[in-house]
Formats: C-alpha cells, structure tokens, sequence
C-alpha cells in the first residue's frame, strides 16, 4: 500500500462520537508519524496532497490538524437525519399553531397566501415552530420574486408567536458584496481578531454574534465559498464558533439561518451544506403565480401610487393586460417599475383632473407589447376579463393595501410627483407651451425611474446575463484564461474578454458535442502582424484541451487570436508624442527641458526621445521608431517631431506596419514640443487638430494670438440643441462668469446639426473650446461632461481663457459642484431650500477639508454635500437615520470633528444633527479616505 494510501485509510477509520470530534477536531501531523511509524516531513507531504484532493480538511490552528471529510459527514449526517421533518410534521405543527388561535398571522399580508404561496407559507411556519429553536431554511427563486420579503415575514411571524424576543435582531447580509474576497466575506460572518489578515487592526464582532437570538438572512447564499459554507454548518451543528484569526471554536450563538438564493443549489452549494437545511421554500415566478395573483399584485401597487398622489387612479382591462405580459424577466419588481412610470404619465396628463384614467393608448411602447404575450394564453385572457371586468379602479383608501413590513427597499428615493409638479411650474414660468412641457417631463419620468430601477434588474450585470446561458465555471475559466494572456502579452484586458470567451467556449463546446464540423482557416494569413498573439492563442488551445479533456480544432485559435487582438483594455486614450532628432542627445535634452516645465500637466504619462547618431542607418532608425510607436500609443494615433531629412516621409510606412495613425511634423523645436504636449495633454485635443494647430506654429514669440475682431464663445454640445445643452450651457455659463468679467458667449450646439451649425458659428464667432457629450473635432480645446466635473475640470477651462489673453478674476471656486449639488437637493428636499442652504452646506465642506488637513474630491463634496442636505431635512422632520454599525469601529478624532463642524448649522438654522448622523458622516469620510 502506497504511503499516501495508509495515512487517509488510518484518518478513514477513525471512530470518533459528535462529542469527541468537538473536542479533539483533528489529529496533528506529529501524532499521525507518531502511530504510522513514518517520517514526519513525509507525512505532511501527503497530508497536503489529500487536502488538495479534498479527502482530508485541514484546520488552521497551532498544531495544525488534520481530519478526514468522510468522517464528519458520516457523523453529521447521523445527527441530522433526526431533524429531517417530513409533510406530516409540517401539518401536525400547522395545527398546532391553528390550535393556539393566533389572531392574525403576518403570511396573511401575502397575495397568495391561500393559493400559489399555500405550501410555502405551511414551510416557513413549520421551520419556525419546529422545537426547540427552529429549522435553518433556504428560499429559492428568480430575483424580484420576493425572497427578502418572505424572510423577513417568517421573523415577523416568529415574534408574533413568541418563538423570538420583540427585540430580537433580523440580520440581513448580501454575500454577493464581498464575493471576490473569501477572506473578508467569512470575517463578515464570524467576525475576525487584530492580527487575523492584513488591514486587521482591531477585533471585529460578525454578523453571527449580532444575530444572537434572531435570525440570519444570508441572500445570495450561493457567493459563499466551500470554506465560508463549511463553517456555517459546523455553526449549524453545533452552535459553536470561532471568528477568524482564532484556533478555538469556543464562541456560542442561538441563530437561526435562512438563506436565499437565485440559482441552482445542486451547482452551486456543497451537498453535505444541503444536508443541514432541511427546510427549502421555492418562491415561484411572477409568470408562474395564478392569473388572479397577478390581478391583485396590480391592484395592490395601483393603490400604493394612489395613495402617494391622493387621487382615483383607473386602467382599463387592456392596461391589465399588457402590464402583466410586460413583467419578462423582472418579476414583481419590473412590474412595480412599469406601474409606477405609466402612474407618473398619467398624473402629468391629469394633474388638475379628481381622478387619473389610464387607456391602452398612453402607454409606452414596451409595455403595448405586454399585450402580445397573451396571443396564445385565451384561458389567462378570460380569466383576467372576469376579474378586472372592464376596469380596475382603486382610491387612496383602498381597503386592499396590504400590511408594510420594514421598509420597502425597492421605493425610490424621491418623490416623483413633487418633483414633476416643481418641474412643470418651472417650465411655465420661462413660457414652454404644454405640449412640449409634456414631452419633456414624460422624458424625465423615465430616465429617473430608469436609473433608480436599473440596480433591482434580474440581470444586474454582463456576468449575471451570461450566467443563464453560460455555465459559471466556463466564466471563472475564461477569468484564469483573461490573467494568464495578461501575463504573457504584458497588456491589461477589460471584462469584455472574459464574457466573449466564455459565450465562446460554451458554443464550441456544444459544437464538439454534436460533432459539427468547423472549417479551417490559415490563422497566420489572416492575421499577418499579431504573431504573438497567435502563439498566445495555441497556448491557450492547449489549456483548454487539459481543462476539458478535448481536442479543440486548430481553427478555433483563429477567433481565441481576434480576441486577443480586439479586447485589449480601454486605456486613457491621449495622443503619442515622440521625438526624433540627429545628434547624440538632441531629442533627449528636448524632451527634458519639456517635461521638467511640464511634469505636474503629463502625470504619469510620457514623451519618448530617439537620439540619432549620424552614423547610424535610416532602416535602423525606422525600426527604432515603430518600436517607440507602438509602445506610447493609446488609441487616439502618434504625432512624431523630427528635425529634417528622411523621417519626413516614415508616417505611411509605420501607419502600414503597426496599423497606428502617425502624423509627422518637421522643425522641430523645444516651444513645438511644449505646444504638443499642452494640447495633448491637457486640452485632449485629437491628432488631426494638435497636427492643424502646430503646422505653421514656429515659437511663442512669432505666435499672432487672439488677432480676430470676433467675439470670442465656448460651444456646448449635447444630444440636441435644447434641454440638456440649455443646462449645461448654464453651468459652463457659471463657471467663466466666476472665472473673468469678459465677455464669452456660451452657444448650445445639437449634435444633430453640429457640422452645419459649427460651420455658421465660426464666421461669426471666435471659438476657444467646446464642451460636452461629443467632440466636434474642431482645432480647440475639447473637454468632455466628465471632465468638467472632475476636481480639474473648471481648472482646464481657467487654463483656456487665460490662454485667449482674458483677464482671470479671482473668484469662488467649484461652481459645478455648487450647481449639481442645488439641482440634486432641489429633487431631494420638500421643506428645506436648497438655494437658502448650499452656501451654508458648502461651508460646512469647507471646515471640514480645513479640520482635517485634507483637499476632497469633487466627487466627496457633492456626496458630502447631498447628505448632509438630506440629513438636516431628517432632523427636521424627526425622521433621521439610526447608525447600527459599532461607533468603536469609527476614527473618533473625524467624529469630534464632525461634530464641531456640525455647528454652523446649529448656529445659522438652529438645527443639531443627532449622533447618528453625525456618524454616518464620520464613517463616509473614514470608508473614502477623502
């Protein structure tokens, strides 16, 4: 028998009581050498080698002990088996409870609780009832199904019937947010000790310890990693625990675990995890529930909007209709999504009307086609006619509103109605007629709920998409795939590589089997430059041939080679700038002086020099360049500076060698390359107009500025002409009043027509950058809507007026974040005035950077400034946020600071933020390091 043989025969058979195995946990290395009569250093070889087999499970503690996984789940499994209930528990506890008269059940808030939810509802009772403390349980279904709603309804049944404390603690936890750190998503549940991994500085308590006594919802269970997912059944078992970084499973707990989960639990869940929940409650879909389910779902979030605005709100049969057939992938929460829109429409059409009535002909076009979901489904058609009959109204004081548990995540965080009626008023009073008030503000209903709605979407992300038609091993492969081609080619891919190449290998799969032919093609002809990445691809051939244990067919490497090729990473796209001039450091002293005077501008980025010796070949030089050429290139071409001769005639040659647009400019001179690096760098100009721009520039003191009569403009530019543009006009507007007293004209531009309306612009006007969604390419500055709002942006634009010989004043500063922020609170604040605050919240934000030595972001302030807006309005109202995480984890140096700084609100609005608040600033400023 093989060494390797008799230690896991030796740790198979040992025969150890639930008790002992508690006690004991394992045997150490030194004693199985010990009883085996083996070399010691032999002996952990092996033991390692059955870890990764995963025969054995090796606990981390001093010694090291070792146990084999057969054996814990022959014990557990003795254990459990006795906790398994069967149907005839579950109704003998069901009568139990109906026996204690209990009044009114929370299930009972449920639309379907005596029809589609029947079952599942008699599962979450008994898993409740079960003595002495209950049944782990798992929920499982589609996301938007209801599966946090339904947890959080076992725990409120559960204290309605005494088998939890009032006080009792319902701990909700998300595993998908820490899912890429095993390390940190375990230390959330169990806590961890200083020391246990880095960035560990104190103790920690878990979510198990703060659940004591209630209940646990792990959602998205299936994130846990095998570990994670051994430790909580070990918890299960046995009530014990240990926080990370400990060696003792000394801590206790009386917790009760529900998970929840969107997937297949058989793929994705340990079975000997499975064994310890013996309650599984399946949710079903939206287009599984009854057609009078779906009807009273309707009606339900029908009332829910009525309320909100006070008024009747009508639909007629057909809207029923479609707004059921619309719910695709979403479930009840796309439909929520589709109610509240056609909800908005209709309180814009009928805002000076008692009652909203809404026909099948204001709906969009996306829910119209609900309606032809129903072609094939007569018997669901009839059905929902008998119930609806005609119409379905309800009022404000519908009788059927359903009882609120918690606070229903899935609200938005606005009022939309105000925020309609406050736009419509607005719109008035600069003279829009109704019509076009309507469009725009139908606009404007659908971006916001768009946006808000986008988060609760059942396809959260590309991943999530292509988990339901590509297996997640394939993507985790296709992730290994993605660092090992970094590696190899030294170049950065983004995501894109990984969904491409799974979606790929899963249809070359299914092609293998089903023994499809794939023709063949010449893989070097077809990408005659990338040899590289070709040698790259058949390497990648042969991991995929030793993962799967296939042949892959040579004409696959040609599309493994098109990704390869076509998938690099995004980078921050800038034109190249090189230098090429003769002597043995002409280019390099020129480059030097440049980026010495211009280092704080470039950053990180660089000019490259080409020193050219006289006595050395133009071949040899061309070969240098081209190296050069595809090294600083980052999407947006090269311009090469060269000083005479021959390289004036290379920039066909490289664009054909390297397929990189390259422009060459002779005579060059130190301002030259000075000039391109401005214009590269910090007005991102593109190569055409940094080439346009410096063909006739020979130096700073020959250079006629600013000689046009014409008055100068800055172009902003947006979808069209109007709306946005009008508005971003009014910000740009903003910023150059704060920034000169001289006179700019700030002109919106659609892109539309922007070439003709460029063309008319620039006869009449001098235009010295332009600013927005697209760049126009005109030959000045462009900066981008991002870029404005960045921390520099309002200083680049400073740049380009005092470039233009306008006179700079020295005013206030961050107008646009003054101006997003007054916009942001406008949607957000009902009693406060955000006109009246923000010079007050700005201050506050001034303090508060001067108090800690530290310079925020444009980013920090606005989410600073929107917050403490929205918690000043809270305090008002005596509606502020409770901090419910340990204030011992929180800096409270920050704390005190905040707190100081917090006065200028007591002392100007007598309003004083609550501790809580106060906290929840202090922990904002500790997560984002300023």
């Amino acid at each position: 028998m093989k060494r390797i043989d008799k230690i896991e025969k030796y740790l198979k058979e040992m025969k150890w009581t639930i008790d002992e195995l508690r006690d004991r946990q394992g045997l150490s290395t030194d004693e199985i050498a010990r009883n085996l009569h083996l070399v010691r250093t032999n002996v952990s070889k092996e033991l390692n080698e059955l870890v990764r087999r995963n025969k054995v499970i090796k606990i981390k503690k001093r010694p090291v002990l070792y146990i084999h996984r057969d054996m814990i789940e022959k014990i557990l499994k003795d254990k459990i088996s006795e906790e398994i209930i069967e149907v005839d528990d579950i109704k003998q506890l069901i009568k139990e409870e109906k026996e204690q008269k209990i009044e009114m059940s929370p299930f009972d808030c449920l639309i379907g609780s005596e029809t589609s939810l029947k079952n599942q509802i008699e599962q979450a009772k008994a898993a409740i009832l079960y003595p002495p403390n209950g049944l782990h349980s798992l929920i499982i279904g589609q996301t938007g199904v209801g599966k946090t709603l339904f947890a959080n309804i076992m725990f409120e049944y559960g204290k309605k019937i005494k088998r939890f404390d009032d006080n009792a603690p319902f701990v909700a936890f998300n595993c998908a947010d820490y899912y890429n750190n095993s390390q940190l998503l375990i230390s959330q549940i169990f806590g961890h000790v200083k020391g246990a991994f880095t960035g560990a500085d104190t103790d920690k308590d878990g979510l198990v310890e703060k659940a004591n006594g209630g209940i646990l919802f792990l959602d998205e269970i299936h994130r846990l990693p095998p570990e994670g997912q051994e430790m909580i059944f070990y918890f299960m078992d046995t009530g014990t625990y240990n926080k990370l970084g400990e060696t003792e499973r000394k801590r206790k707990a009386n917790v009760l675990i529900i998970g929840a989960t969107n997937e297949d639990i058989n793929s994705h869940l340990l079975k000997t995890f499975m064994r310890r929940i013996p309650i599984i409650i399946n949710i079903p879909s939206f287009e599984d529930r009854p057609c009078s389910d779906k009807v009273e779902m309707v009606r339900y979030l029908l009332s829910k909007e009525a309320r909100r605005v006070n008024k009747k709100i009508s639909i007629t049969e057909d809207v029923v209709k479609a707004l059921i057939g619309s719910v695709t992938y979403g479930n009840i929460g796309q439909l929520k999504s589709n109610i509240q829109l056609i909800c908005a429409r209709g309180f814009l059409n009928f805002m000076n009307k008692e009652s909203i009535d809404i026909d099948f002909k204001m709906l969009p076009s996306s829910i119209k086609e609900g309606l032809l979901n129903f072609r094939n489904k007569r018997k669901d058609i009839e059905e929902i006619s008998d119930l609806v009959n005609g119409k379905l109204i309800v009022t404000p004081n519908d009788d059927r509103i359903l009882i609120s548990l918690n606070q229903d995540l899935s609200e938005p965080p606005f009022n939309l109605y105000k925020i309609i009626e406050d736009k419509i008023s607005i719109l008035k009073s600069e003279g829009m007629d109704e019509q076009s008030i309507k469009e725009f503000i139908a606009t404007d209903i659908k971006i916001h709920l768009k946006g808000f709605y986008k988060k609760f979407e059942d396809t959260k992300n590309k991943k999530e998409k292509l988990l339901s038609v590509v297996d997640e091993n394939i993507l985790d492969f296709a992730s290994e795939i993605k660092k090992f081609a970094e590696n190899k080619l030294k170049r950065k891919y983004s995501d894109r590589f990984i969904y491409a190449l799974g979606l790929h290998l899963s249809a070359l799969f299914k092609r293998i089997k089903n023994n499809m032919v794939i023709q063949s093609f010449d893989v070097k002809d077809f990408l005659k430059y990338k040899q590289e990445e070709i040698e790259t691809a058949f390497e990648i051939k042969s991991l995929i041939e030793k993962k799967y244990n296939i042949i892959v067919p040579d004409a696959e490497v040609g599309y493994i080679t098109i990704l390869l090729v076509n998938i690099e990473e995004e980078k921050d796209a800038h034109v190249g700038i090189i230098v090429a001039a003769h002597g043995d450091s002409t280019a390099s002293s020129m480059v030097n002086v440049a980026t010495s005077l211009l280092g704080d501008l470039m950053g990180e980025k660089k000019v490259e020099a080409v020193d050219m010796p006289l006595n050395i070949s133009p071949n040899e030089i061309l070969k240098t360049i081209i190296e050069k050429v595809k090294k600083i290139n980052s999407g947006k071409g090269v311009l090469l500076l060269v000083d005479m001769g021959s390289l004036c005639n290379f920039d066909t040659v490289i664009t054909e060698q390297t397929g990189i647009k390259v422009k060459i400019l002779d005579m060059v001179s130190t301002p030259t390359l000075i000039e391109a690096i401005r214009k590269s760098y910090a007005y991102d100009l593109d190569l055409d107009s940094i080439y346009e721009s410096l063909k006739d520039f020979r130096g700073y003191a020959t250079e006629v500025k600013n000689n046009s009569n014409k008055e100068k403009a800055i172009i902003t530019i947006c979808s069209s002409g109007q709306g946005t543009a009008i508005k971003l006009k009014e910000l740009v507007n903003d910023i150059v009043t704060n920034i000169t007293d001289e006179k700019i004209n700030i002109i919106p531009v659609g892109i539309k027509n922007m070439k003709n309306d460029l063309s008319e612009i620039k006869d009449k006007y001098n235009i010295i950058a332009s600013i927005g969604m697209k760049d126009p390419n005109l030959p000045v500055p462009f900066i981008s809507l991002e870029r404005l709002i960045e921390d520099d942006g309002e200083e680049l634009l400073r740049k380009i007026v005092s470039n233009h010989s306008i006179k700079i004043v020295k005013k206030d500063q961050d107008i646009a974040v003054r101006n997003l922020c007054r916009d942001s609170l406008n949607q957000f604040l009902t009693f406060l005035n955000p006109d009246k605050i923000i010079n007050l919240l700005i201050r506050f934000c001034n303090r508060l950077e001067i108090e800690l030595n530290k310079q925020f972001s444009n980013t920090m302030k606005i989410k600073l400034i929107i917050h403490t807006g929205c918690a000043l309005e809270r305090t008002i109202i005596n509606d502020s946020i409770k901090y419910k995480d340990s204030v011992l984890n929180l800096n409270k140096d920050i704390i005190e600071k905040v707190r100081n700084c917090s006065k200028i609100f007591s002392d100007a609005l007598n309003i004083n933020l609550i501790d809580d608040e106060i906290y929840l600033i202090a922990e904002m400023l500790c997560e984002q390091q300023y």
